[in-house]
């Protein structure tokens, strides 16, 4: 495989970028000007001896904004361990460097609307879960890569990547088009990795979770529901587990994604938007397009719908069902387990009913296996494809549990349980356990919906507490302000680095100048004032208690008519995408 480089320094000069690589043996210089933008390699001894001199992680890429050209480069990463000896990175700083050298020839907007798209890079980029290898795939399940023809294995990191789960393919394009710069630039993961060294019965394996979430549809929680008309889901997310132990290696996969047919639930101030299903669309294109692309990729698939099956959810889940039936496709198979109605009252035990319920499904699927020397033992037939509404507290929880189940069996063929041993016995690996699928829930939560996840007390300790439900109720509240008041500058953020939206230079205008109506500003500052009003007149009471009645019903009134006004045109208030119309992708 040809591998990228690890180490660089990055020469700045008025006139060029030069990023040296500083690998041993490595002499390549890659010089980028910064007028022309063009992208040539060169020596070392080009670099003028003026230049400003820094080390820096790595190359994000490059992308256009309103002053021009900017270069978005890693500057610290952390190493989260190792992968079958490949070290394992995590991006934590980045920087974003302007071609230019003065912004003096912007006018004011101008100006403005490239600090407001430089603060949505930034966005993103401190969204936490970047992660990057320089010398192994991160992007392919151990299946998919022992699948692959010598050609395959020749081909660059770049070249060779799904494009699924490489966020910074955009930024890269450049890259991608010049095959003699493929060394200076490595593919980008979002999600959540997480590698242990575990031991149990004396015996030492390596455990691992990779969870990769597709940059296809990808957006946050309320802006972006369903699929697109080529079929991929939003919040998509592959999560593998994978168990190494003297040189054998098992891996499981499992999927979750948004039901893969055209709905929407944008936010209107309400707890709880309504869900829309589409009725201008026909969902079977898209739908069969979707689980098409799922049989290709994983094999046979079993759709694990959680979600409640009465109330606002319940169309959802019937139109999902109807349309399983209608695809008549023998490789896809429907389960729907309402999961708040059977673990309601703290009943969580009742999940083993879900679990028991797909068993034989679970081992007719099997997982891979190789042994020490590559022989491949197993091959995984099939995944677990799960969803809730959002694809995230419940669907977690259900992951963890068959997650558990394969690797039990994992480890007994691998020897390091004996016969009859069950994880659960083992305090310390299973704490381990618990707590990383916790995380693994907490990132992929963090990404889409803005907060940690829900219900990872009982992940981390198999039990649902009551300290659980009060912090659930605290990320319930942060989640309803931020889907309600900031999302729609996340989902622009998102938007621009993936390149759904491009900026133009030559533009005088961007879609970030969007007039409110009257209503946006005047409701509010009506609805503070009448209940401020209502509070004095209740404080500082009049000189009889009719008249202090009469103005605090008054008062009163005008504060909840308001504020009924308000919630009736709730969609007008929320903080709604700018840059692409999600309206027309939905």
């Amino acid at each position: 495989m040809a591998t990228a480089y690890e180490r660089f320094k990055l020469h700045t000069s008025p006139e060029k970028f030069y990023i040296e690589a500083c690998d041993d043996g490595a002499n390549d210089v890659l010089a980028i000007d910064r007028v022309s933008t063009e992208m040539t390699l060169t020596v070392k001894k080009d670099i003028p001896p003026s230049a400003v001199t820094r080390p820096i992680c790595g190359i994000m890429g490059t992308i256009r904004l309103v002053a021009g050209m900017y270069l978005i480069i890693i500057t610290k990463k952390k190493k989260v361990g190792d992968l079958f000896g490949h070290n394992i990175w995590k991006a934590t700083e980045f920087d974003i460097i302007s071609y230019k050298k003065s912004v003096l020839h912007l006018t004011d907007n101008q100006m403005q609307d490239n600090k407001c798209f430089l603060a949505m890079l930034n966005n993103v980029l401190n969204t936490d879960g970047f992660y990057f290898a320089t010398n192994y795939d991160l992007t392919h399940s151990l299946q998919r890569l022992s699948n692959t023809s010598p050609e395959f294995q020749e081909m660059s990191l770049l070249e060779r990547a799904d494009q699924r789960f490489v966020w910074n393919g955009h930024l890269l394009r450049e890259f991608t088009a010049q095959p003699e710069l493929h060394k200076f630039a490595f593919p980008v993961l979002h999600g959540y990795i997480v590698v242990k060294s575990c031991c149990i019965n004396g015996k030492y394996f390596d455990w691992i979770i990779i969870s990769r979430r597709s940059c296809f549809r990808a957006g946050v929680r309320y802006y972006v529901r369903g699929i697109d008309s080529e079929g991929h889901a939003a919040n998509f997310v592959e999560t593998e587990q994978i168990v190494q132990y003297n040189g054998s290696k098992a891996s499981f996969v499992q999927t979750r994604g948004s039901m893969p047919f055209f709905w929407s639930q944008r936010p209107n101030l309400k707890y709880k938007p309504k869900p829309q299903i589409s009725k201008t669309v026909n969902h079977m294109d898209g739908f069969q397009r979707h689980f098409d692309s799922q049989i290709i990729s994983y094999g046979k698939q079993v759709v694990l719908n959680l979600i409640n099956q009465k109330g606002s959810e319940n169309p959802l889940e019937q139109a999902f069902a109807k349309m399983v039936t209608s695809l008549g496709n023998g490789m896809v198979k429907y389960v729907a387990f309402d999961f708040h109605k059977e673990c309601s009252q703290m009943r969580w035990e009742r999940l083993q009913i879900l679990v028991d319920r797909v068993a034989e499904m679970q081992d007719e699927f099997g997982y891979f296996m190789v042994d020490s020397d590559g022989k491949v033992l197993m091959q995984q037939e099939g995944t677990f494809r799960s969803n809730c509404m959002d694809c995230l507290d419940r669907t977690n929880v259900i992951q963890s549990l068959l997650a558990r189940r394969s690797l039990q069996s994992q480890l007994q063929r691998l020897g390091v349980l004996h016969v009859g041993q069950r994880i659960e016995e083992q305090d310390d690996f299973e704490n381990i356990y618990k707590n990383a699928w916790a995380d693994n829930a907490n990132a992929c939560a963090k990404q889409y919906a803005g907060t940690g996840a829900l219900k990872t007390d009982f992940t981390r300790t198999g039990k649902r507490t009551q300290w659980g439900l009060v912090m659930d109720g605290w990320n319930s509240m942060i989640r309803y302000y931020k889907n309600n008041f900031s999302d729609g500058f996340r989902q622009d953020s998102i938007d621009l680095f993936l390149g759904n939206y491009a900026v133009d230079e030559a533009d005088s205008s961007t879609p970030l100048h969007v007039q409110k109506d009257w209503k946006f500003l005047t409701l509010p500052i009506i609805m503070v004032v009448a209940f401020s009003m209502c509070i004095i007149c209740l404080l500082m009471a009049g000189d009889t208690w009719t008249e202090t009645l009469a103005y605090v019903l008054f008062w009163g009134t005008a504060s909840i008519g308001t504020a009924a006004i308000i919630l009736f045109n709730g969609n007008e208030f929320v903080d709604a995408p700018k840059l692409v119309q999600k309206e027309k992708m939905d």
